[in-house]
Parts: C-alpha cells; structure tokens; sequence
C-alpha cells in the first residue's frame, strides 16, 4: 500500500512536471491520485479542500504577501545601484574588488528583496559587465554572481523561515533570523575568500579610487536602504514588535524610502508593484494550499513514517543519516523551488532529525542552506540559468569556473550541519 502510494505520488507529480503543469497544479494533482487509493471520489475531494483551505487559516502567513511587497518596492526603487556604491566602498582596494563588491551587494540586496533571482539580475547586470570591461574573465564574473547570489535568501527577512517556522509547528522566527545572519556571513566570506585567491593569482586589475566620488555621499544614501534589516532584527529582538507586524512595518518604510526619500518611483507605478505583490502572493500561497494536500496524502497513506523507517534503517549513526539528509535535500533543491520543497519536505524530514537529537532551529537553517545551494547547482538549478543569463553565457560555460566556488559552499554546508554551534551561538546568546 505504502509502496503503491509512493509511485503513485511521484511518478504522477513527475509526469506533471515533465509536460509543463505548473508546480502547485502538479502537487494538487498527484496528491488526490494517491488519496483516491483509500478514499472514494467525493470523500478524497472535499477532505483535500477542506485541508487546502485550512492551510490557508493562519495568521503567520499574513508576513508573507507583506515581504513580498516590500521586496517588491525596493527591486523596482533603484536600491541596487546605491548599494553597489556601498559595496565597492567596502571592498576598498582589494585584490578582486569588483567581485567582492558583487558578492557584498548580492548579499546586501538579496536581504532586502528576499530573492537570490532579483539579486543575481539587479546586481549581477551591473557588476559583471563592469567586471569584464576592467579585465576580468566574463566566465569568473558570471561564477561569482551566482555563487553569491543566494546568500542573500538566509540573510532575514527571509520569507523561507517564515515558511519553515510555520510548517515545523511555531520554530522560532527570531532564532531562525538570528542564525540565517550567521550563515549568509560565513557563506559571502567563503565565496570572498575563493575570489580573492583566483584574482591574486590571475592578477586581476584593482579597481582605481574614483576622484570625484564622496565616501561620506555614498554611505548616507546607503544607510537609510540599510537600516530596513537593522529596525526589523532590532524591533523583533526587542520586543517593540513580532515578525508578522514587522512586515507590515518593513511595507511602510520600503515605501517611504521609494516614494519620499529618494524619489526614485511614483505613484503611478503602484498599481503595477501591487499587482506583482498580489501575483506571487497568489502563487505561494497556492503553493501552500497544495502542499498541505500533498502532506495530508502522504500521513494518510503512511509514507512520512516508511521513509523515516528507511532513512534511519540506513544506519543509526547521527553523521551518516546527517549526511544522506544533505544529499537528499541537495537534489531536491536542483529541481525545486524553496518554498514548495520546504512545505513537503519539513513534515518528513523534521521527526527523523528530532529522533537525532537536532534542534529544529539548527535543523531549519541547514534544511534550507541545502535547498538555496540546489538553486544553483546542476541539472536544473533556476539560480544557475538565470545567473548564466545575466551573464550572457550558457550554463556548460559557467560550471568550471564555479568549481572552486562549489567546493568552499559544499565544505560550508558540512561544517553549518555537523557543528550546531555555529547556526545556534547567536540566538542562544540573545536568549532565543
């Protein structure tokens, strides 16, 4: 039965995907072919909308179209070239500034919109064909784009933790932030240090000091950008706020800063934002709706239980079954987008790590660095193509040169999951 079910599962979703259904019609589907192996008709159908619909009734999810918005309003208010600024202040004169500078505005910006895509695409236009025209290989440039590009999806306000916390039953939000600060740092440092090592020994050219641009300038037209992650950790840590009225706030100030500040949008732009807001909201949240269906099928049918009893039959070693969770994940996220992959996958996942002894906060940071790093990995990686894109080359082009940057993200990813210390030492020392 159990058996019956898995194919079923899979091979229906996978047929789906391969003609080009989209993901939540797909998940929606295969999850009421499976419910109809024990179930009748009428009965299958009405307990699957009862379940979508009930997904839907909670008020944590009302950050999520907030989020979007916001990221929405920056994307579209010209933060990215004033954080570019910001960047190559930074990164001073070091040898592969320009790609330090790269990484450093992925990290800065993909924080603020939520989105390694709007990150590669808004940064990475600007900074790898500036890169090539100061000497740098356009292979290397693209490289570093879109190993960079995600940094900025573990780097809060992150609506993948507001995702996982709502699905792993109430994690805390603000543990989970606290963490992602950590691990969106240690993943920019490493591509930094891989860069820094490749530009040294090609002898990359070091960007001149421009003469007539003022550090004081860049830095004040940066900070009011910048202060957006500051007021939201600050007022959660303190207490002014919860993360779901951060949200709403995070609105308030986005708009303020697009519309008032620098002036950079109109009015008249804001019936265009608020429909691309109300479009991926939409999505998402029918993503929810149907991946709450496809969990309903899969408890209904006992498969989290068989693959729990399969994974932890491997071995009962705590390093082997990190490990096989790692590569698991890892391929998940080559074919998957994070937010349908985290609201499948935490239900089944998060027992076997708890019977481990994993801390849910631990346990959500390297569950969703595993699905960012699939974002840019081979076959299907959308982080990749999209990256490939912007640099204006195809993907077999760029895979050499992300060799290096693979490896120190791969070596990132093993010691964040082996050691908790280093995702749990900030939120237990605010006491989260």
């Amino acid at each position: 039965m159990i058996l019956q079910a898995s194919l079923i599962l899979v091979l229906v979703f996978a047929v789906l995907l391969a003609v080009g259904i989209p993901i939540a019609i797909s998940i929606a589907i295969a999850s009421l072919s499976t419910v109809l192996l024990v179930l009748p008709l009428d009965i299958a159908v009405f307990t699957s909308a009862q379940k979508m619909v009930a997904s839907l009734d909670s008020f944590s999810l009302i950050a999520v179209p907030f989020f979007i918005l916001s990221g929405i309003i920056m994307n579209n208010g010209g933060i990215a070239a004033k954080l570019v600024d910001f960047s190559k202040l930074m990164t001073g004169r070091v040898p592969g500034s320009l790609a330090h500078t790269n990484i450093v505005g992925n990290g800065l910006f993909g924080s603020i919109s939520s989105s390694a895509i709007a990150a590669s695409t808004a940064i990475g236009g600007v900074m790898v064909p500036l890169q090539e025209k100061e000497g740098y290989d356009r292979k290397f440039a693209a490289a570093v784009n879109i190993a960079s590009a995600p940094t900025g999806m573990v780097v809060p306000p992150s609506t993948a933790f507001i995702i996982f916390s709502l699905i792993s039953g109430g994690t805390s939000i603000a543990a989970l932030f606290m963490g992602g600060y950590v691990i969106g740092v240690l993943w920019a440092l490493a591509i930094m240090i891989v860069s820094y090592v490749i530009a040294k020994k090609r002898k990359y050219p070091i960007t001149a000091k421009q003469a007539n641009v003022s550090a004081k300038k860049v830095i004040l037209e940066a900070i009011p950008s910048l202060l957006l992650i500051f007021i939201i950790i600050g007022g959660i840590l303190t207490g002014v706020f919860t993360a779901i009225e951060a949200s709403a706030i995070c609105v308030v100030y986005s708009f303020l800063l697009a519309f008032v500040f620098y002036r950079s949008m109109t009015l008249k732009q804001l019936p265009k934002v608020m429909a691309q807001a109300v479009e991926m909201t939409g999505v998402i949240m029918l993503l929810i709706a149907a991946s709450s269906m496809m969990s309903f099928a899969m408890a209904f049918t006992g498969i989290p239980g068989a693959l729990s009893n399969l994974v932890l039959s491997i071995s009962d070693n705590p390093i082997i079954i990190l490990l096989v969770m790692n590569l698991i994940l890892l391929l998940i996220g080559t074919v998957m987008d994070v937010a349908p992959a985290i609201l499948i996958f935490t239900p089944i996942f998060l027992p076997i790590a708890e019977s481990i002894g994993i801390d849910p906060v631990h346990f959500g940071i390297f569950f969703i660095l595993n699905l960012c790093v699939g974002t840019i990995t081979p076959p299907v990686g959308t982080g990749l193509f999209v990256g490939s894109s912007v640099g204006k080359l195809k993907v077999e082009e760029v895979l050499k040169p992300l060799l290096p940057f693979y490896a120190a993200i791969f070596v990132l990813l093993l010691v964040v999951t082996y050691v908790p210390s280093i995702s749990l030492f900030l939120p237990n020392l605010l006491g989260l």
